[in-house]
């Protein structure tokens, strides 16, 4: 059994590396357990735009290098591995991987949120060269294009009046003639001038040659087939948080996304705390995220420093109740 650590953080995306850097920078001396797949959603994400301080733009796994880098130049240790089972049923509180058994008296969750894919011929293949779940994002890299947009409830409606603002059409492809968006949703998506709506309709594939160039249509009643050009295909079925591991443990809302106090990083466990899109599902950006990991790390130091034989050194920033006006 290895000593007991201040701090464990579990995921390795925005969120985990900018909470790192924070608490290593506190002495906290920080182990980040950051996946397999660690960089999370923006391994898949071609160029960034929107990110401040990247002015000519960045890939996305370069930016989450970046990030990893910063935070290990300040004393971060990291794990590349998954956690295979929490304990927080007392403190220090538990964190397997696999056979290694670690110990921290905090805990940040930082494991993020996938989106949903559809499972297509193509789809994986195009990812970043066509094929995106995020319009936010990627949108503006389809000026003057065609776009699909699959799904049939708000985050789809959301999507695509969004890419109204560069593309030339939009397309909603959704399998039913019935939606699962809110009225005042749909009725502005069905307003639009430049979005379109094929319903009783999925894709079978999305084909290319180097990018996305078509997808191959069929109607869900009679099973006829056709192939429609598009120069993009936005998949908008939703997202799913990252929580299987702690959803016994902690709070969290019918879809899993674990639930925090407000104006904090704080769960119903004192000294675990979550960031991130594991707890967001209403932004879901890189920035919002990495903000929001900044949060954990002060909210665990603050913690940590309470807690008798604290070798971290306490941040200057006031506790909120105890701000001065």
């Amino acid at each position: 059994m290895e000593e007991t650590r201040n701090l464990i953080i579990i995921g390795g995306g925005p969120a985990g590396y900018t909470a790192a850097l924070y608490a290593a920078r506190a002495n906290l001396a920080p182990l980040v357990v950051e996946g397999f797949n660690w960089g999370g959603q923006l391994m898949i994400t071609s160029d960034v735009e929107n990110y401040p301080g990247y002015a000519d733009g960045i890939m996305g796994p370069e930016m989450m290098a970046d990030f990893r880098r910063q935070a290990e130049r300040f004393g971060t240790e990291f794990v590349t591995d998954d956690v295979t089972e929490v304990d927080f049923s007392e403190r220090p509180f538990k964190v397997v991987v696999d056979k290694d058994e670690y110990r921290a008296n905090s805990v940040i969750i930082a494991t993020g949120a996938s989106a949903r894919w559809l499972g297509l011929p193509g789809e994986a293949t195009y990812q970043g060269r066509g094929v995106s779940a995020c319009a936010t994002c990627d949108g503006s890299f389809f000026r003057g294009k065609e776009l699909i947009v699959v799904g049939g409830g708000d985050t789809a409606m959301e999507e695509a009046t969004f890419l109204t603002r560069f593309a030339t059409k939009v397309t909603v492809v959704h399998r039913r003639d019935e939606f699962r968006a809110s009225p005042i949703m749909l009725d502005r998506a069905r307003n639009h001038e430049n979005i379109e709506f094929i319903t009783n309709a999925a894709i079978d594939e999305i084909k290319g040659d180097g990018k996305v160039e078509s997808v191959v249509l069929r109607d869900t009643q009679s099973g006829n087939t056709w192939e429609q050009k598009v120069d993009g295909v936005f998949v908008a079925i939703g997202h799913d948080p990252n929580t299987k591991l702690f959803v016994d443990w902690l709070d969290h809302d019918d879809a899993g996304y674990l639930v925090t106090k407000p104006g904090t990083t704080e769960t119903n466990i004192a000294g675990v705390f979550a960031a991130g899109d594991v707890q967001d599902h209403t932004y879901r950006q890189a920035v919002t995220a990495a903000g929001s990991g900044c949060m954990a790390a002060l909210d665990a130091e603050r913690f940590l420093a309470e807690l008798e034989g604290h070798a971290g050194t306490a941040l200057t920033a006031p506790r909120p109740e105890a701000a001065e006006v």
